[in-house]
């Protein structure tokens, strides 16, 4: 009966004039522009023909002793440089720091990822680079070919999403030859006005493996930053009742904008993206609606699985929310089939990947013979992966849909160990990671840093069907400085969404025993577990067999 009600509200809510959020297929491919709300068709700048231009741009950075010690000091706090582009203009007072993830970020003395912003200390005399006035030099020390970003970013505006533009430069800093580097567009005030009608909205950072569960840094936007156009969406999406909560999340979210960002990260293999890894995202609410859109970010790691599935439900918020929908689900399969020319044949990116690869091994050659020497043998491998992953999506696109998949299953008063929780940190300095243990054990590990209030934690997704249960760990503290947090502070347990009493602070000598009793109200609920630290200095290790989830009785 419950399924029979399930399907009666769809089809009562579609034939009563509900519909999908957002334009129709083709407009969703090709904005008209003609809305005075959401997408438009990308809005033309100055800075079109740089990005479609036939040239490796030569640009040359100084930093002087003074900033450089600064930026020593700070990585992510801007520090005055000045630019220089090789045949072209010189711009003074530009602010740049070091930008980067653990697999990206390289110091100074490296080959630094770099962040300029061209207004940043000149507000008053604004200047711009190519029509730019923010754009990043990624060090693409995650791929050799150097075009991950570049072939992914077409692939993404194509389909329909607003996505940065790319181009290539070769850099110096303060005389030191760095080599190529990936010229990025970046996500500001410029890119929100080419691509939405409304552009006094609010830009929020993904972060590090975050969900809509911790409070997004806001990037761009205007008034009280409280999060109110994020809480909603984090809220429908957690609605028991589901009429209600697909009715909301139609309110908040553009339901097609984000089948269509879901697919393509599924499709490109971005499996570090949000869909996958709650990583690397940007998240816009157009200020008019209070939409949510969904942008894409940190392609540099594409195509590495030729056969990554496509049809499983993604264990991330919204994600699994939207795909809970069996109408939505259904243009789910349906977008993926209509955005699959993209892709197969293969040919067209083929091509695209070839007129590139000239331009690209002559920079590479002009200063490290060595590796345009073996830039023909990245290239094939890319093109092998890409030819691989269109025959790999013509098949799963016709297959059926795979089952949803069921809640956890306990054996009487057993636990269950609960195994491969994923980091997650509102800090950027905080340390995450998996450390060994005496006799073959390991825990999980979360470090403060120097830089101010680590809030970080591991997690791990579960659905759980109606009851009562009890979460346990082992936990060993060091230094623990607890900060003032309405989640909790110090070390402990909780679910995503809660706050828990007082956790572990100080200096333990022996693993200590912590516990989070929850209640699940749903016939069936997906859950975020939480172990965490929320303090000012400190580290914490979790047992990783000491992590188990156990069913209360009834």
């Amino acid at each position: 009966m419950k399924l029979f009600r399930k399907v009666l509200l769809l089809l009562l809510w579609m034939g009563a004039g509900w519909a999908i959020s957002g334009c129709s297929p083709s407009e969703s491919a090709s904005p008209t522009g003609s809305s005075k709300t959401g997408l438009v068709a990308p809005r033309p700048d100055a800075a079109a023909k740089m990005f479609e231009g036939p040239d490796v741009l030569s640009l040359s950075l100084v930093i002087e002793p003074a900033e450089q010690a600064r930026l020593a000091e700070n990585a992510r706090e801007y520090v005055r440089c000045r630019l220089v582009e090789t045949g072209g203009d010189e711009w003074s007072e530009v602010g740049v720091k070091l930008k980067g993830a653990a697999g990206s970020f390289n110091e100074l003395d490296g080959k630094p990822a770099l962040t300029l912003k061209l207004d940043k200390f000149r507000k008053k005399s604004a200047q711009s680079f190519h029509g730019l006035t923010k754009f990043h030099l990624n060090n693409s020390v995650q791929d050799e070919t150097y075009l991950h970003e570049w072939v992914c970013s077409g692939l993404f505006r194509e389909a329909g999403v607003p996505t940065p533009r790319v181009a290539h430069a070769r850099v110096v800093l303060n005389g030191r030859d760095l080599g190529l580097y990936v010229l990025k567009e970046s996500f500001d005030r410029q890119f929100i006005a080419r691509h939405f009608a409304s552009h006094d909205g609010n830009l929020y950072d993904g972060g590090f493996c975050q969900d809509l569960d911790a409070d997004l840094e806001r990037d761009v936007g205007s008034g009280d930053d409280t999060h109110a156009d994020q809480h909603a969406l984090l809220e429908a999406c957690r609605l028991p009742n589901l009429e209600e909560r697909w009715a909301k999340m139609a309110t908040h979210l553009d339901v097609e904008a984000f089948l269509t960002f879901a697919a393509m990260e599924l499709m490109t293999g971005h499996w570090d993206g949000y869909c996958l890894n709650r990583n690397n995202y940007r998240l816009y609410f157009e200020a008019p609606t209070q939409k949510g859109y969904f942008l894409p970010h940190g392609m540099d790691q594409m195509f590495g699985d030729p056969g990554a599935g496509i049809l499983d439900r993604p264990n991330v918020i919204v994600a699994g929310a939207v795909f809970e929908n069996p109408v939505w689900r259904t243009r789910f399969r349906e977008r993926i089939r209509e955005l699959l020319p993209l892709f197969d044949p293969p040919d067209r990116l083929l091509e695209r990947v070839d007129r590139m690869v000239p331009r690209l091994q002559a920079a590479l050659a002009s200063f490290d013979p060595g590796q345009a020497a073996a830039y023909p043998e990245k290239i094939e491998d890319l093109k092998n992966r890409l030819t691989a992953r269109a025959a790999n999506l013509r098949e799963q696109s016709e297959q059926p849909d795979p089952p949803p998949p069921g809640p956890l299953e306990f054996e009487g008063d057993a636990g269950v160990e609960l195994a491969d929780w994923q980091p997650a940190s509102e800090s950027d300095d905080a340390v995450l990671e998996v450390v060994e243990l005496p006799m073959e054990q390991a825990a999980y590990l979360i470090r403060c840093g120097g830089g101010g209030p680590c809030v970080a934690s591991w997690r791990r997704q579960v659905l759980l069907s109606r009851g009562e249960y009890r979460l346990v760990a082992s936990a060993k503290t060091t230094d623990v400085v607890p900060r003032d947090d309405e989640r909790g502070t110090g070390a402990g347990l909780r679910i995503s969404g809660s706050s828990r009493e007082r956790g572990l602070e100080g200096t333990s000598a022996d693993w200590q025993p912590l516990e989070y009793r929850f209640s699940v109200a749903e016939d069936v609920q997906e859950i975020v577990l939480v172990a965490e630290l929320r303090a000012t200095a400190g580290e914490v290790q979790f047992d990783t067999r000491s992590l188990k989830l156990f069913r209360l009785p009834d």
